[in-house]
């Protein structure tokens, strides 16, 4: 291959663009999709993908790469006795120019993306000294990878590990203000009923209401917890997706059997609209079923007494959709917008029922990640209705 200085010296300074278009983002999605295909183009590869490392759990999981269009990929473990994991372990970049004769090529993510790797070139990507993952791409284009393009893939390496790093930090103290503002409310009721229960003049009947309370608000505490760590776990990237092809009206079933109880309490009857015919979804079935009892669990919440639940399931397209409708009081126009916020509640609500006012922030996330889409229609003192389009995705 002949070394063209010119054409070396326009790589380096598209570089220098990229670097700087890195910047002026802190969305971790928007700004990993940035960093992969800036890699392919940067080293003239068919595709760039990013694996970030697990220093906890001793994991890599992959995260993103320039021809896939899978969110629910994110997530996928990657073995540490891999190519990618030799790199994180041995702090050093590397190339393969014949990936199907090294013992370390993990074939798992060809299986799943459709895509064969033929050739590969990795580096490490290290921020404050500590290794945050591994930049890779595969199958050079005309030749073999060179030195030029290590050199090229270690610069945009670098610069991606710090804006990572700056991403993940931004988000995190962005969702971690957001949590200790809300904790303030059950906190404040824990501590005033711990002062009543000190008061000698509070009667038996008045200490089992304020028991109740510490009840209602520690669980509330718990819930929290959970789904704000749910939503931790979809913002930064590291929350596992298992998809296997399953069938969807069975999973409805299963989670109207799981909330009828909680229906029943208030007389509310469920529904189900559902076609008898198989309805098959490729997805990660455990997730998708957070997304059902989310939306039922709602229903049933803010429904009136006696009220109906609808469960409705089709084929439309190549989408299965999902519809869940309630009797209930209605949403106000001027906060649907708001309705898929963190911690929203809509006003009034809380005189209904307790809750986190994180749990439709969850599912738009995994809808998403499942690259569906979900909606709302919402009428004052008629009802409403959510509906979620999720791709089914079968072929193999």
């Amino acid at each position: 291959m002949v070394h063209d200085p010119d054409h070396l010296l326009r790589r380096y300074q598209l570089l220098l663009q990229i670097s700087s278009d890195l910047t002026s983002t802190l969305d971790l999605p928007v700004l990993l999709n940035r960093i992969v295909q800036a890699a392919a183009d940067l080293t003239n590869a068919e595709a760039g993908s990013i694996l970030l490392y697990d220093e906890v759990k001793k994991q890599l999981l992959f995260e993103s790469a320039s021809n896939l269009d899978e969110p629910s990929m994110r997530g996928l473990v990657v073995p540490v006795d891999s190519i990618a994991g030799w790199i994180v372990n041995n702090r050093q970049s590397l190339i393969i120019n014949d990936t199907m004769h090294d013992p370390r090529h993990f074939g798992g993510l060809a299986q799943s993306t459709q895509v064969t790797t033929t050739s590969l070139m990795g580096v490490p990507m290290v921020a404050n000294t500590k290794v945050i993952g591994v930049l890779e791409t595969i199958n050079k284009l005309e030749g073999q990878f060179s030195q030029d393009d290590m050199d090229l893939l270690e610069a945009l390496g670098s610069q991606a590990a710090l804006a990572i790093e700056n991403a993940r930090l931004f988000q995190q103290s962005d969702l971690i203000s957001d949590l200790v503002h809300e904790l303030r409310t059950p906190l404040t009721s824990l501590n005033t009923a711990a002062q009543l229960l000190t008061n000698p003049r509070v009667n038996d009947d008045m200490r089992q209401n304020i028991v109740r309370v510490i009840m209602s608000e520690t669980g509330r505490l718990a819930d929290m917890a959970s789904d704000f760590l749910d939503l931790a776990r979809l913002e930064s990237g590291r929350a596992q997706f298992q998809t296997q092809v399953f069938e969807f009206s069975p999973l409805l079933e299963e989670c109207a059997s799981l909330m009828r109880p909680k229906a029943q309490e208030r007389g509310i009857y469920i529904e189900m609209d559902i076609p008898g015919e198989q309805l098959m979804l490729r997805a990660d079935r455990n997730k998708v079923k957070q997304i059902v009892i989310n939306l039922v669990s709602n229903a049933i919440k803010y429904n009136q007494q006696n009220g109906r639940l609808v469960i409705w399931a089709g084929q439309v397209g190549g989408n299965v959709v999902l519809k869940v409708s309630d009797t209930g009081a209605g949403i106000p126009p001027e906060s649907l917008p708001h309705l898929f916020k963190k911690f929203y509640r809509v006003p009034g609500t809380e005189r209904i029922t307790q809750g986190t006012g994180l749990g439709l922030s969850i599912t738009r996330r995994i809808v998403e990640a499942h690259g569906g889409q979900i909606s709302v229609e919402s009428h004052v003192n008629q009802g409403t209705t959510f509906t979620v389009s999720l791709p089914q995705k079968l072929e193999s």
